[in-house]
């Protein structure tokens, strides 16, 4: 069972700290998110490819304790529980390519 990050405040941390690069901006369409809800990357290789990507964004996630709590509950469920978990964060919407974009690198770090 997925222990729920309580209140809005905590998405809207996991948001910011998702954020990987400036000016992203809200699809018009329902993104793909297949990549990021079917990975089989570990805390450690998610954490590195955010790094990559953007590494200012990368060390505030590293500064959220609730950024990091969440991301290690959604890692640790099953497909199904993940998806409940973003339904239930409508917040990261603006976000979505940006953690996709990270699931789809993630597999170049070590685990």
């Amino acid at each position: 069972m997925v222990k729920h990050i309580g209140g809005n405040r905590g998405v809207v941390v996991v948001a910011l700290a998702l954020a990987l690069t400036n000016g992203a901006g809200v699809a018009s369409a329902e993104p793909d998110l297949t990549a990021f809800i079917n990975t089989t990357c570990t805390y450690s290789q998610v954490k590195a490819a955010l790094n990559a990507i953007a590494p200012d964004r990368g060390n505030e996630f590293a500064a959220s304790p609730t950024a990091q709590t969440w991301m290690h509950a959604f890692l640790d469920s099953s497909v199904e529980q993940r998806r409940q978990l973003i339904q239930q964060a409508p917040q990261l919407t603006p976000y979505h390519e940006l953690v996709v974009a990270s699931a789809n690198t993630c597999k170049n770090y070590p685990a």
